[in-house]
């Protein structure tokens, strides 16, 4: 018999739109993909050269299981020269991406019935690593006019004896926005421990991203490497968390995990120390693409009332276009063969909206928005 959580799992509605995608590209037509968030760039080329020295000099063998304590160590020197901000090595789990950090915190954090605090709309897979682990999500609606910022007043409003922690993201998949410092800051005074998903840091094209740890040692931070380094199917991310949650935090990694990929924990250590260069010109080029692409949504009748600055989505407003995101992306998909992901799937509250991903080439970009325009014209 499948087991209850499983079956009522919701599906990543993205990764159903990329897959009838490649359905469609099997028959030969050709789809522009704006719907999936993973850098179009390689990956650094001194990343790569470190991931085939490490593999030579015999690094195929498991480390320790919070990390090699290099790599440990380049993440605290990072915290430190980023923000300010005093991390231990050992505060610092390498896991092997950043979703099975956010397993192993929840695992270790939550009894059953106990509640997680996140915006809505949110990163579709949030969730389910509650729920999995049989936590209770609580959702704080977040709106366009307002950047789509939790509002601290709303959170409070929803603090209960069971409430666990308050998960937050800045800058935030779907919207791109960021949280204020002053926000941030009145979150980490509410009470409830505070989960920052810190995974698009560095990905900030006007003013800066700020880390909860500038605020309080109360937390947890959730980062990796797979977005602002291109090293998605690298596998390497990492959790940061007060002293006291480590050791417990621990033995679920040695049961479930054991270690992260060691060859990729000393390319992790490349990439924080060899490849701001590389860095510097993704951004730039993230930059150019994003600019673009708002433009081009508001000269389409799409409704962006706040700017994304951060991260590589536009979350667009089409309520005047269809009510129903999901039947909407599909039928752009099927008419126009470009993919975008539905509001949906980040929530209720992200109904009535379409994210756009520019971690693609300008080309295509062009190119895709062009189809949507063409779509729109024919309804």
């Amino acid at each position: 018999m499948i087991s209850k959580r499983t079956q009522e799992m919701s599906s990543f509605i993205v990764m159903d739109v990329l897959e009838r995608a490649s359905e469609l590209e099997a028959r030969g037509h050709h789809i522009i993909h704006l719907e999936v968030g993973e850098p179009d760039f390689d990956t650094p080329a001194c990343v790569k050269t470190e991931v085939c020295r490490a593999l030579e000099q015999g690094y195929t063998h498991y480390t320790h299981s919070l990390g090699m304590i290099e790599l440990r160590r380049a993440i605290c020197d990072h915290y430190r020269e980023r923000y300010g901000a005093t991390v231990d090595p050992g505060q610092v789990v390498v896991t092997s991406g950043t979703s099975p950090a956010i397993f192993l915190l929840f695992s270790t954090l939550l009894e059953p019935g106990d509640e997680v605090i996140i915006a809505n709309p949110h990163y579709a897979c949030y969730p389910n690593f509650i729920r999995f682990v049989q936590g209770r999500v609580v959702e704080v609606p977040v709106y366009e006019e307002d950047g789509f910022q939790l509002r601290p007043e709303d959170i409070e409003k929803k603090i209960t004896p069971r409430t666990r922690a308050i998960f937050i993201n800045s800058p935030s998949n779907p919207t791109g926005n960021l949280l204020s410092a002053e926000r941030m800051r009145a979150i980490t005074e509410l009470g409830p421990m505070v989960v920052s998903d810190e995974i698009y840091h560095g990905l900030v094209y006007e003013g800066r991203e700020r880390s909860i740890l500038e605020f309080t040692e109360r937390a947890f931070v959730l980062n990796g490497f797979s977005k602002l380094y291109a090293m998605t199917g690298l596998r390497l991310g990492y959790l940061i968390a007060p002293p006291e949650f480590i050791r417990p935090i621990q033995k679920v990694q040695q049961n479930f995990f054991i270690s992260a990929n060691a060859v990729i924990q000393r390319a992790g250590i490349t990439a924080l120390t060899l490849a701001h260069d590389d860095v510097r010109r993704m951004k730039e080029t993230y930059d150019e693409r994003r600019r673009f692409m708002v433009k081009r949504l508001r000269e389409l009748g799409l409704g962006i009332t706040v700017e994304p600055t951060g991260a590589f989505y536009v979350f667009a407003n089409v309520r005047h276009i269809s009510d129903d995101s999901y039947k909407l992306a599909f039928d752009i998909l099927e008419k126009a063969h470009l993919g975008v992901t539905p509001g949906i799937d980040f929530g209720s509250n992200g109904e009535g909206y379409l994210r756009f991903s520019y971690a693609s080439s300008m080309d295509n970009i062009r190119e895709g928005l062009i189809r949507l325009e063409r779509y729109l014209d024919s309804r």
